[in-house]
């Protein structure tokens, strides 16, 4: 494959729904062609659309005049400046009117398109640069990937071919992640462009928007969402209508939660395995096992210590995961190479011990702090920060002492009304660190 379409589907094919309004393959693309008119001649874009549907339209656009669309979920005058400073002739699309930001601002209008004949649909070069999308910075500083257009439309097709979506009778797609973040950009984006499924861009965060979203769209149905998430609509006993699927991502999925959300919706549950660095590789059925299987095109091999995974027009890539090949396109994780902590020659795996902290009695969330310096200096403890209404630190303090290696008991707990996650349930490295400084420990190396 060289180039691939911006639009792979029937010119009358549904690709989004806004509320009670459809928009086929068609508009969309009349509504591409027409911001596309408006944009610089040369530049980078940063797509700070909120609405889902002016995200893809000034996504479009941008592919359609060659210009790299820069995706973030920060929106702070400060990292918009680093990345002006850094990307050239950058400038920004938004729906919303702003007039207090020091960068070129290009509107994007999704009224009623042209409909002066049927809408261009031009081949895109494989090789062309589409979007550059930054990491969470959950474990440092936000890293820039790059995504060419080949290797994003490939994808696309193979999660149509892994979800066995059907032409015959498209899918609904409700998303409750953000377009800006990898996750949400391949399944609720990406997806309606290649494959046979269709994207809601209403209201979808909370338990209530879910069910009127869920319930405005037709079968077959999926819901796109995220372990954090499912936990909040479960304890919400929030009722959904019936669902082909639930499609999970972003962290670790528990057996027992993904059975609970099959009982409770009585669905299938499956879980995506990807990062930003290599979008999404693998699925499974949670309550099946452990065994990831590869999307189409994708490969992984064992080299010098490590996983590499490869795929069309995209970069091989190091897995920061332990992985066990098992065959041409099964693996199984062994844990992530970053989530071991060790003290005092003593190892134990983070995310072992944040699902022990968050299994306590009344603790609704969690998470160990890891210090910097925790292999250099002696002294060193982990810090445990927890949101437990109803219960002391000292409690829980004390009902980790029964469950924990005396070395990765925390020195101390922190009660806070609420971790500072970001809309994937992901924690910045930096913002829970302020968060842990206003209790008074200064910095890391104090903890």
């Amino acid at each position: 494959m060289t180039a691939a379409r911006l639009v792979e589907r029937p010119t009358d094919a549904v690709l989004y729904h806004r509320g009670p309004d459809i928009v086929s393959a068609a508009a969309y693309l009349h509504h591409c062609h027409a911001l596309a008119e408006t944009l610089p001649a040369q530049g980078h874009m940063i797509n700070l659309c909120r609405d889902r549907y002016a995200f893809a339209v000034a996504f479009g656009a941008a592919v359609l005049r060659r210009h790299p669309c820069l995706l973030t979920g920060e929106r702070s005058d400060s990292v918009l400046a680093t990345l002006a400073d850094t990307f050239a002739g950058s400038y920004l699309t938004t729906e919303e009117p702003i007039s207090d930001r020091q960068l070129p601002v290009c509107p994007v209008v999704t009224g009623t398109p042209r409909h002066d004949g049927a809408p261009a649909n031009p081949e895109i070069p494989a090789d062309q640069l589409a979007a550059i999308v930054f990491t969470s910075g959950s474990t440092g500083a936000p890293a820039p990937h790059h995504k060419r257009w080949g290797a994003l439309a490939d994808r696309s097709r193979a999660a149509g071919i892994q979800f066995a979506l059907d032409a015959t009778a498209p899918a609904a797609v409700v998303g409750t992640v953000p377009p800006q973040h990898m996750y949400g950009f391949e399944t609720t984006v990406l997806l309606p462009l290649h494959a046979a499924a269709s994207s809601w861009c209403g209201p979808a965060f909370f338990p209530g928007d879910v069910q009127v979203a869920l319930n405005a769209v037709a079968e077959p149905r999926i819901l796109v969402t995220t372990p954090l998430q499912m936990r909040g609509m479960l304890r919400a006993e929030t009722s959904l209508p019936p669902l082909h699927a639930v499609i999970s991502a972003t962290a670790p999925l528990d057996t027992e939660l993904a059975a609970a959300a099959e009982a409770q919706w009585r669905t299938q549950v499956l879980e995506i395995f990807g990062a930003t660095e290599v979008g999404s590789i693998a699925s499974r059925r949670t309550i099946e096992g452990d065994r990831w299987r590869l999307y189409p095109h994708v490969r992984m091999a064992s080299h010098d210590d490590a996983t590499v995974v490869t795929g069309p027009f995209a970069p091989a890539t190091a897995l920061a995961d332990d992985v066990e090949l098992l065959g041409d396109d099964q693996f199984r994780l062994l844990g992530r190479r970053t989530d071991i902590v060790k003290l005092g020659g003593h190892r134990a795996s983070l995310s072992g011990l944040n699902q022990i902290l968050t299994g306590l009695r009344g603790v609704t969330d969690g998470v160990f702090l890891v210090p910097d310096d925790l292999e250099q200096r002696a002294t060193a403890r982990l810090v445990a920060v927890v949101v437990a209404p109803d219960r002391a630190a000292e409690s829980i303090l004390g009902e980790l002492r029964d469950r924990l290696d005396p070395l990765f008991l925390p020195r101390r707990v922190i009660r806070v009304a609420e971790l500072p996650r970001n809309p994937l349930g992901k924690l910045p490295r930096e913002a829970l660190l302020r968060l842990v400084a206003q209790d008074g420990l200064p910095d890391s190396s104090e903890h």
